[in-house]
């Protein structure tokens, strides 16, 4: 029997109160949107089916309505539990309005979480989430009021501590390809990355569920070859052919991003980042050393490589992604997580383990809010639920971090005119605050693992250090006391030097 059919009848064995994983990143990576626009259909048109719960570890949206976005209806989905939420405003606004059950865990333990229910294994048990908001002891993973299960509890293992995040039954994956075989053997041949497709339809069809997958094509001459095969045909049970689907949100197809060939680099190969988010980045670029090996995180981190690539310092140290990417000129904006020449492609769920397990010297990661005790925030801003994305998978894993964010935000403007910074216009949001709404990073947590923390700015750097934060660095042209000091909500320690050097100038 033929594993072929249209979306709609696909999607017309989802039912009521079922579990869907899905797998995708934003941009458009593996986002089965074809798929999940015939599930909105249904929906719209019968009220079916309702109550839902979905689970899924990157964003998956272009922002405006696609991927996530298609399933927030009021009714529709009872409960969402998501590692990185900000490509569905919708769903955000579902969660904001507690018209749903919201959880946020760390990316990484969403997909790894769904390859132990996919081996039939208790859950996941890892150090990834201890004292942040996924912590028991703080907020569980609960995003608003109306999530009050506990889906992840405190155990111990030989005198130490460790969450366990509770398995569940997946009845759906709906997932996406580039090609298969009438037996459903599938490949990604074409595709940005691996992501976690294969975890989630383990998952599934382990579980006694449907593994829903749409792909480009069928293969010519029904032949997938062996080695290119991601999902095999004994997990598939729907194949969706939708011709219209795109590689991505820059290239209906470009073989570089997907791995198969090489392109010549040339100028303009790299978009170099400007204004604030280049001061930032330039600054804290400066930490990374040859040989390391270093991760680059959403927002102003991800703009490291291109000044990296223009500084002539590609090919001194190892780059990657959570997506799965190593090396290559890494994408920025809403094609982060994606490369054109990557030296590798691997599954996001293999990428968790190599930065769970320490892989990673130095990473570069963004900044929501910071607090008197070093703890950032950017998993939930106001009442808006971002997620961490892979935040919490990295941080906990890394050697050394290297936080990058404006010093405030709303109507900052800052002007760098050889070499000295100035403040043209103030933001009107503080961003270090006395304590963070959300603790997506865990200061107490680094103290005692030993890592190295720094936090940049445009106009100051700080360390964490056991006594508190410290001032150690301030921009030239920036005054310490009315730029930085009266602009805090606490007043951290401050770097001997910088003393010397402020009371000089006031003499």
């Amino acid at each position: 029997m033929s594993k072929w059919m249209r979306a709609a009848d696909a999607v017309g064995q989802i039912f009521d109160g079922a579990t869907i994983a899905l797998a995708g990143s934003g941009g458009g990576l593996l986002e089965a949107d074809a798929v999940l626009a015939k599930l909105e259909e249904r929906f719209l048109a019968t009220g079916h089916p309702r109550d839902l719960t979905i689970v899924h570890a990157l964003g998956i949206g272009d922002g405006k309505g696609s991927g996530l976005g298609r399933l927030a209806h009021k009714g529709m989905v009872r409960r969402v539990i998501g590692g990185h939420w900000s490509w569905s405003p919708a769903m955000q606004q579902l969660a904001q309005d507690e018209s749903i059950e919201a959880y946020s865990f760390p990316a990484g333990a969403i997909s790894t979480l769904l390859r132990e229910i996919g081996a039939g294994r208790p859950g996941l048990v890892t150090h990834v989430g201890l004292r942040t908001f996924v912590d028991p002891r703080i907020d569980g993973g609960k995003i608003n009021a109306r999530a009050t299960e506990d889906l992840v509890e405190l155990v111990e293992l030989d005198g130490r501590e460790y969450l366990r995040y509770k398995p569940f039954k997946v009845d759906f994956a709906i997932v996406r390809g580039s090609t298969s075989d009438e037996a459903g053997n599938v490949t990604l041949r074409r595709e940005p990355a691996d992501l976690d497709v294969y975890a989630a339809a383990l998952a599934a069809h382990n579980s006694g569920g449907r593994v829903i997958v749409q792909v480009k094509a069928r293969a010519q001459d029904d032949y997938v070859p062996a080695r290119l095969v991601r999902i095999p045909g004994i997990l598939v049970d729907a194949l969706v052919e939708h011709g219209p689907q795109v590689q991505c949100a820059v290239a209906e197809y470009d073989p570089a991003i997907s791995g198969e060939v090489q392109t010549p680099i040339d100028d303009g190969f790299y978009e170099l980042p400007t204004g604030i988010r280049r001061i930032i980045a330039t600054r804290a670029a400066r930490e990374l050393q040859a040989g390391q090996s270093a991760n680059f995180g959403f927002g102003i981190p991800g703009g490291i490589p291109a000044l990296l690539a223009d500084q002539g310092r590609m090919g001194s140290f190892w780059g990657s992604v959570e997506q799965g990417i190593h090396n290559g000129a890494m994408l920025d904006g809403a094609m982060f997580g994606t490369a054109r020449n990557a030296d590798a492609i691997l599954s996001s769920v293999d990428q968790f383990d190599f930065y769970s397990g320490g892989g990673v010297d130095v990473t570069f990661l963004g900044m929501g809010e910071m607090d008197r005790a070093g703890n950032i925030n950017v998993s939930k801003l106001g009442a808006t639920v971002v997620g961490p994305g892979g935040f919490i998978d990295i941080t906990q894993g890394a050697k050394k971090i290297v936080f990058c964010g404006s010093f405030e935000a709303k109507g900052l403007v800052v002007e760098e005119h050889e070499g000295r910074v100035s403040i043209r216009s103030p933001g009107s949001v503080p961003k270090l605050v006395e304590r963070v709404q959300h603790i997506t990073f865990s200061a107490e947590r680094a103290r005692i693992t030993g890592q190295e923390v720094l936090y940049v700015t445009e106009r100051a750097v700080f360390r964490l250090e056991d006594a508190g934060v410290r001032l150690i660095e301030v921009a030239p042209g920036i005054d310490i006391e009315r730029d930085v000091l009266a602009r805090m909500a606490f007043r951290p320690l401050i770097d001997e030097r910088l003393l010397v050097a402020a009371e000089g100038e006031s003499a």
